[in-house]
């Protein structure tokens, strides 16, 4: 298994950010302000108050479709990487990720955008994958109708194929600005992809030159197994969702086989387990705000659903840790930003006190907070040779 794992500060922690909570009524309690749900300032807000805690990374969820049909549940949302674009000159050390579907898009347009975000983040930048699976979105292009749900994750895992190539194809040292010679760039370090594959044709190279990270961080919710299955063949980082440490066990020896199978080392991959999370300072006043938001509105939590204070849920990231089958957990506060403030000011300092987690960042990009190299160019032959 992982072997970071073996060093509790390498406890991982990443949080979303989205709108006033998880949980559907969220925005109707007090301290919510549903005005400011469409305020890039709203969400800046809850990344630095993430990074004060010293997590991770924010995620932020996006797709091509309206969250609900009911009246009662936030509608509509800003688009998740645009978003991480204004917080990412705001923020100093957090990784941001957000998410982008492959459906409906071209991974020439993804491997961009995602480029474009390392680079105004200095580093920091990752990327969900997610599909789009209903009719409704499909609408909205007109172009195709809804496809299998096998195809949309093999499309997925194709993408991904091309989005990497594209990141890799201008060298590290491809921009030589060399002034006496007038040569900006070195052309023989740009390189053409020539993907060809079932669902696409790239020829390459990208419009923007590699990126500080290199590759950034590639995330999968492992969700089902199509999902999964692409987690462990190209993703840096795969979230499971898992009702108890038994259950986790079962997805984490699926995940190991399958790296093992794949050529993959398992010190490159990290697994989170997703988790909604409900803090007050008891456990009684959290389960009271929890009886008072599901009469409000039906919830749909997460298979790990947590409801009570901060020193229960740290007992319960320790037994996760301690059983070995996760590196940590990416949290979906129920209420915003009222239980990232518990997380930040209750949770974090509980966890540093065990010893659990970092109390400051040992690294600048969102590769660094896992630990991991920056990776080799796959196209790098001419790394040695002078300008």
């Amino acid at each position: 298994m992982n072997v970071r794992r073996s060093d509790p500060r390498h406890l991982h922690l990443g949080v979303h950010i989205d709108g006033a909570g998880s949980h559907p009524a969220a925005w109707r309690l007090s301290g919510a302000q549903p005005e400011r749900l469409f305020e890039a300032a709203h969400s800046v807000e809850l990344a630095r108050l993430a990074e004060r805690g010293r997590l991770d990374f924010v995620v932020l969820d996006d797709a091509f479709g309206l969250q609900s049909n009911r009246v009662d549940h936030v509608r509509g949302r800003l688009d998740a990487l645009l978003t991480m674009a204004r917080i990412a000159p705001m923020t100093d050390s957090i990784g941001l990720v957000p998410t982008v579907t492959t459906t409906h898009t071209e991974p020439f347009h993804v491997s961009k955008n995602v480029a474009t975000l390392d680079f105004v983040s200095h580093g920091r930048a990752g990327w969900l994958v997610d599909v789009s699976a209903t009719e409704a979105e499909a609408s909205h292009f007109g172009r195709r109708g809804v496809a299998s749900t096998d195809d949309l994750y093999a499309e997925a895992g194709e993408a991904i194929d091309v989005v990497r190539q594209l990141w890799d194809s201008w060298e590290d040292d491809a921009v030589i600005r060399d002034i006496p010679s007038g040569r900006y760039i070195d052309r023989d370090r740009l390189h053409y992809t020539n993907f060809e594959g079932r669902f696409f044709s790239v020829r390459g190279p990208s419009i923007t030159p590699r990126s500080p990270q290199g590759q950034s961080l590639v995330v999968i919710e492992g969700f089902d197994d199509r999902a999964l299955a692409i987690g462990i063949r190209l993703a840096d980082l795969i979230i499971i969702e898992a009702g108890d440490v038994a259950a986790a066990l079962g997805i984490r020896a699926r995940i190991d086989d399958g790296l093992r199978l794949a050529g993959r080392d398992h010190a490159e991959v990290t697994v989170m387990a997703a988790i909604d999370v409900l803090l007050e300072t008891t456990s009684a006043a959290a389960q009271s705000v929890r009886r008072h938001l599901d009469a409000m509105a039906p919830s749909l939590p997460c298979a790990l659903d947590f409801v009570g204070d901060a020193v229960a849920l740290a007992d319960l990231i320790a037994l996760w840790i301690d059983a070995d089958v996760v590196d940590g957990f990416v949290i979906r506060p129920s209420t915003l930003p009222h239980t990232l403030d518990r997380i930040v000011d209750e949770l974090v300092p509980i966890l540093r006190s065990r010893g659990m987690f970092r109390t400051e960042y040992e690294g600048r990009t969102l590769r660094d907070h896992f630990h991991l190299p920056r990776p080799l160019n796959r196209y790098a032959t001419t790394s040695l040779r002078g300008n």
